[in-house]
This record gives C-alpha cells, sequence and structure tokens, in this order.
C-alpha cells in the first residue's frame, strides 16, 4: 500500500506541477476577462438561481440543479481538505485556494454555459450535457470525450463516494466509538433510497439538505471565529504574506516554498470547488432554462458559495486556531480539524453534522455525474448498474482503510479536469458570444 501511495504521490508532482497550475488558474483568468469578467453580475446570479424558468425544456428546476452541484461540491474538501492544503502547503495555501475560486466563478460560468449549449435529450425526454458532448459536439474530439467520461465515471468512485463515506465512518467511531460497519449500512441504505429514485429525487433531497447543512457549518465556524476574535486579524496577514513569502509563517511550516503553497491551494481549490474539473455542467444540463447564459448564471454561483465563502472562513478559522493555541496539532488537517473545533462548547457536534451533511451529500450529487458519464460510453442500459455498484462502493468505503485515496482522488481531478479545459480554452469564442448576446445585450429572459 505504500508503495502504491509513493507511485501517485509521484504522479501528482507532475500532474500538479507548474503546467497545470498555470493551466488551471491560466483558463480562469483568461475567462474571466475574456468574458468580460461574468463576476460583477454575481447578484444578478444569485437571484436568478431561486426563480423557475417556467414553460423551459429540462429536468429538474435551476435551483435543484444548483443545489445538486453543490452538494457534490460542498464536501470534506471544504473542512479537512483546506487543513490539508494548511499542513502540507502552509497559511498560504488558503490564499491560492481562495484566488483560485474567486477567478475560478468565470470558469464554472462558461462550463455551465456550455453544457446547455451542447445538451441533448434521450429517447425517454432527459437531458443530457458535460464536457463529454461539449467535446464531441462542439469539438468533434470524441476520443477526448470519451476519455473524460471514463476518468468521470472512476472518479466518482473515490472524490464522490469512498472518501465521503470513510469520512463518516471515522468520525463517527472516533467521536461515538460506532462501528464503521454499522454506520456503512446506515449510509449505504440513505443513499441507496435516494440514488434509485433518479435526478428528480436526488435535486429534491439535495434542495432540502443543501441550505441548512451550509448555514449550519457557516454559524459554527462564526462561533469559533468569535473566540478566536483577537486572532483573525493575524491569522489573515498571515495567510496573505506566507502566501508569497512562506518564511512569515515559521514554525512547522519553514519547508513549504511558494511553489508548494500553490499547488495544494490551487489543488484543494479544484477539489473543492470543482471549478475546470467538469463536474458540475453534467448536472447544470439537467436544468429548466430559457438560455444558456442563465444557467451558466447559476452554476457560477456554486463556485462563490463553496470556496470565496465556505473555504475562505473554514481556512480562516483553522489558522486563527493555530494561532490563539500554541500546542494544537497540525501535523494532519483530520487533527488539525479536531482540535480547532474542540476549543468550543458542542465543536465536536459541530464538527461531526457539517462532515455527515456534507459527505453525504457529495455522494449523492456524484453519483449522477459518474451515472451520466457511464450512460455517455455505453447507454441508458447502465444507469441501474451503475447506481447498484455506486451504492454497494459507499459500504465498502465506510468500512476499508482508505489512506492513499487523496492522492488517487488528486490523480483523477487532473486527468478530469485536462480535456475539459481544452474544451473550455477551444469553444471560448461560442461562450463570448452567447455571453453577449443574453447578458451583455440585457436579453436573459428572451429564449
Amino acid at each position: 500500500m505504500e508503495g502504491i501511495n509513493e507511485i501517485f504521490t509521484f504522479i501528482n508532482g507532475y500532474l500538479w506541477g507548474w503546467p497545470m497550475i498555470v493551466l488551471l488558474l491560466g483558463t480562469h483568468i483568461f475567462l474571466t476577462f475574456r468574458l468580460r469578467i461574468p463576476q460583477r453580475k454575481l447578484l444578478t446570479a444569485i437571484k436568478l438561481s431561486v426563480k423557475k424558468d417556467k414553460n423551459s425544456e429540462g429536468d429538474v428546476s435551476q435551483f435543484g440543479a444548483l443545489a445538486t452541484a453543490l452538494a457534490a461540491t460542498i464536501g470534506t474538501g471544504n473542512i479537512v481538505g483546506v487543513a490539508l492544503a494548511i499542513t502540507t502547503g502552509g497559511p498560504g495555501a488558503v490564499l491560492w485556494c481562495w484566488v483560485c475560486g474567486l477567478f475560478g466563478i468565470a470558469t464554472k460560468y462558461g462550463e455551465g454555459l456550455l453544457a446547455v449549449k451542447y445538451r441533448v435529450q434521450t429517447t425517454d425526454g432527459k437531458m443530457l450535457g458535460g464536457p463529454m458532448y461539449a467535446l464531441e459536439r462542439g469539438l468533434n474530439m470524441k476520443w477526448l470525450a470519451v476519455l473524460f467520461a471514463i476518468f468521470t465515471a472512476l472518479a466518482a468512485f473515490g472524490i464522490g463516494c469512498t472518501v465521503q463515506a470513510n469520512a463518516i465512518s471515522t468520525l463517527s467511531f472516533d467521536t461515538y466509538g460506532v462501528a464503521p460497519w454499522m454506520t456503512g449500512l446506515i449510509i449505504t441504505l440513505l443513499a441507496a433510497a435516494v440514488l434509485l429514485g433518479g435526478v428528480k429525487r436526488i435535486a429534491q433531497f439535495c434542495g432540502a439538505l443543501v441550505p441548512f447543512m451550509a448555514a449550519f457549518y457557516i454559524i459554527g465556524c462564526i462561533i469559533l471565529l468569535i473566540y478566536n476574535a483577537e486572532y483573525v486579524w493575524p491569522a489573515i496577514k498571515l495567510i496573505v504574506e506566507s502566501a508569497f513569502n512562506p518564511s512569515a509563517a515559521g514554525g512547522g511550516f519553514l519547508g513549504a516554498s511558494v511553489m508548494i503553497a500553490a499547488r495544494y491551494g490551487i489543488a484543494r481549490g479544484l477539489f473543492s470547488n470543482e471549478s475546470g474539473m467538469g463536474s458540475a455542467p453534467i448536472i447544470a444540463a439537467a436544468a429548466r432554462t430559457k438560455n444558456p447564459v442563465r444557467q451558466a448564471l447559476v452554476s457560477s454561483t456554486g463556485t462563490f458559495w463553496d470556496t470565496v465563502v465556505i473555504c475562505a472562513i473554514t481556512g480562516i478559522v483553522l489558522v486563527s486556531s493555530i494561532l490563539a493555541y500554541p500546542d494544537i496539532d497540525y501535523s494532519s488537517g483530520e487533527m488539525l480539524t479536531k482540535m480547532a473545533f474542540s476549543k468550543i462548547p458542542f465543536g465536536p457536534e459541530i464538527l461531526t453534522v457539517a462532515i455527515v451533511t456534507f459527505a453525504l451529500s457529495t455522494i449523492l450529487g456524484w453519483s449522477y455525474y459518474g451515472e451520466k458519464a457511464m450512460e455517455y460510453l455505453v447507454g441508458q442500459k447502465s444507469r441501474f448498474f451503475y447506481r447498484s455498484v455506486y451504492v454497494i462502493a459507499v459500504f465498502i468505503g465506510s468500512i476499508i482503510n482508505l489512506s492513499i485515496i487523496w492522492n488517487i482522488a488528486d490523480t483523477l481531478n487532473a486527468l478530469m479536469a485536462i480535456p475539459n479545459l481544452i474544451s473550455l480554452l477551444l469553444l471560448s469564442g461560442v461562450m463570448a458570444r452567447e455571453t453577449k448576446k443574453y447578458l451583455w445585450e440585457n436579453r436573459l429572459d428572451e429564449e
């Protein structure tokens, strides 16, 4: 197992080196300016996310699509993932994660636009879309579309399934002594009850769960920040300074370089908000919307809530806790998170509820991504089979040791991102024309 872990560490050293950082962050920045800074329409996007597009084609409401996408993206990456970025890349990784999210709003916007622009309707009336359809229909790159679908179908079992299930069972055992198999059985039955009902049931469940879990976690973080009040501003300063001058962090972070801070910050940013990965547009394509730009705006708010808000708050909470409690253990992301929340009343309970709801929602959202990727590869007949195997994987993930899964997840994230980023760059002209027509010419209500 150690040898396998070392292999993936070696692979990720190349996949997440300067070329990927330049490609990912470069795409975020390029699309921000190519599309004339769609981030400035954030308030409009938020308003659209809670409206219904009546008499529009699609399987779920725009909010349902957004809630499902948020369910998939707001996961353990927002808590343990941010902590892991800090422990491996230093406090400066938080800033790189935030920057990745800020510019990534434009990329998430572009992904949503292409998803609706190139979506297709199946014989049973369902909408299918995502990078594989943009690659095939927009660029005539069927081979690259197939590769993306394969990577997505595999990634769903890691980033979206076993990682999340294991996080729940491990936390339940460490905190309350509940046997992993018992936790796994409960999660599996709950997941099966939702997943076997298809996209509409997933969207309905996520629409109810996501607002609650996000608000609950943010309130918990605010309470912790109040306890660490005198260290909040120093923590923000340290995050900014150590992003460009790692020695400013001091202590155990002296080994971190700017490259390492950027690498882990951007990797965690992508893992958390998935801008550029190509996963969220798969559900965006199912939304009932008048035109591609309306759903693109709604999709872009996902990155704002996930990274610009939740990941930023988490990072400040964790760094301020390190400053407030010098004896805190930040040798691992998991330990740092537990110790930070243990410093406030009901902190462990807040963390437990957050991780359980975040992880469960991610399991549900990613099941849809993987299913649609598999459907692209082999057709509609794969739906029930994929859901069944996915549910079994939830239980397996709850009971086995997944020490190397984060490394594997990073590898699959990169392999998904590369073909998706290629489609975004090569189809940026299409995005620019659609954006000009509907957004900058104030024709959002037209079909």
